[in-house]
């Protein structure tokens, strides 16, 4: 009878629809190495959670998938994954496209703790958890080592090394230092930060600060003296092919761009150093994070994030950290990376940044502001335009006004 009555169940269990795979659609901005091992870890996740499939999309650079991100908002075919660039999360949120993940996260204190601030940190806006921190960048000073040395200098330290590096640096044949006015801001923002100063203050823009001032006054002095090279973002492949070619003798870049640069050729050791900084400095925190977008399901919003907590996994942090340079977010990876260090001490140096880095403004319109200071930036650099001028114009900009 009780034979029976299991075959029975079984049959009728059987029965049953089996539980339909759910699929996540996740778009992200991450090519070569750093978007293989995204594909990877894709295909390990499905293997470890078969009811989840991950399915990634290279969309571009950021500016290209936020682009396209927008406009599947209006249509309705937006993903349930989505990558954000750290000045377009606030906006994110702010338009009610972002979901608040509070109700489906319950981590333990010790998964909190391992996690380092900033990037954590990040992903709250108004007491709500909506971004989940993956690829966390810092600046870094790229510089031609054998120059350095021939030349007795060392790694400048502060603003004011900087300046005397720079200049020493300088000949008929090449320029000390490479100026990249990135349409964030972000390498401009970097030499305010570091002085201890803001692009914002109270919600509104601060491009007029002394900090902002003594930064922008720098560069126009060293392009006076002929030690600097201003290039914007278009140019930014003659920025990288001078600094190859020997006709610039340092140039400042996000440490994920550390992968590309061991791509090229260099006849010259390549130095890399954290950003000078003055006493109390910080460095602004760059890259992205992870958002689950607007129309989600609850089981669409569980699977991506348990992929999260699968990247999250010491080992894996680990492998993303030497595929894409960016730096470690979790405090227990770093073991991991011994010997990835050990193969280069200036890794180390400049991973270990991420101590005196500082969340980029969070206002949703600050990604608008800093196109106007970018703007500003090339007229000062390229046009001869004084920098107080410049920067008040920015300000205006930005103000509305």
């Amino acid at each position: 009878m009780k034979k029976r009555a299991f075959l029975l169940l079984g049959c009728l269990l059987g029965l049953l629809p089996a539980r339909a795979q759910v699929s996540l659609e996740f778009w992200h901005s991450m090519d070569g190495p750093a978007g293989r091992l995204i594909a990877q870890f894709a295909q390990e996740f499905a293997a470890k959670e078969p009811r989840y499939r991950v399915i990634p999309r290279y969309m571009g650079d950021y500016s290209e998938a936020e682009a396209k991100l927008v406009a599947a908002l209006r249509s309705g075919g937006a993903p349930v994954l989505f990558q954000a660039e750290i000045s377009f999360f606030p906006r994110l949120v702010a338009e009610g496209n972002a979901l608040a993940l509070d109700p489906y996260l319950d981590l333990p204190k010790s998964f909190l703790d391992d996690l380092f601030e900033p990037a954590w940190a990040y992903g709250l806006l108004e007491g709500k958890r909506y971004g989940l921190p993956f690829n966390t960048s810092t600046p870094v000073l790229f510089f031609n080592e054998d120059a350095l040395r021939r030349a007795g200098l060392t790694p400048p330290r502060n603003w004011q090394e900087f300046k005397r590096v720079a200049l020493a640096l300088t000949s008929r044949q090449a320029k000390g230092f490479i100026f990249v006015t990135d349409p964030q801001a972000w390498l401009f923002e970097a030499m305010v930060t570091s002085r201890g100063g803001s692009l914002t203050r109270e919600g509104r823009p601060n491009f007029t600060s002394k900090e902002a001032l003594e930064a922008l006054s720098l560069l126009q002095e060293l392009n006076q003296k002929g030690a600097l090279s201003a290039r914007s973002m278009a140019e930014s492949t003659f920025a990288q092919l001078d600094f190859v070619r020997t006709k610039g003798m340092m140039v400042m870049a996000s440490i994920a761009n550390w992968p590309a640069a061991e791509q090229f050729s260099f006849a010259f050791k390549l130095g890399v150093a954290p950003v000078p900084r003055e006493p109390g400095g910080k460095v602004p925190m760059g890259g992205a994070q992870l958002v689950v977008l607007k129309g989600a399901s609850p089981e669409e919003v569980r699977g991506a994030l348990a992929f999260w907590r699968y990247l999250m996994e010491p080992e894996n942090v680990a492998r993303w950290v030497q595929a894409s340079y960016y730096v470690p977010v979790r405090k227990s990876a770093i073991p991991l990376l011994e010997g990835f260090y050990r193969e280069n001490p200036y890794r180390k140096v400049a991973f270990e940044q991420i101590a005196v880095a500082q969340p980029r403004p969070r206002e949703p319109q600050f990604s608008t502001w800093a196109k106007y200071l970018a703007e500003a930036l090339e007229k000062a650099l390229k046009a001869g335009v004084p920098a107080q001028k410049a920067l008040e114009e920015a300000q205006r900009r930005a103000e509305g006004r």
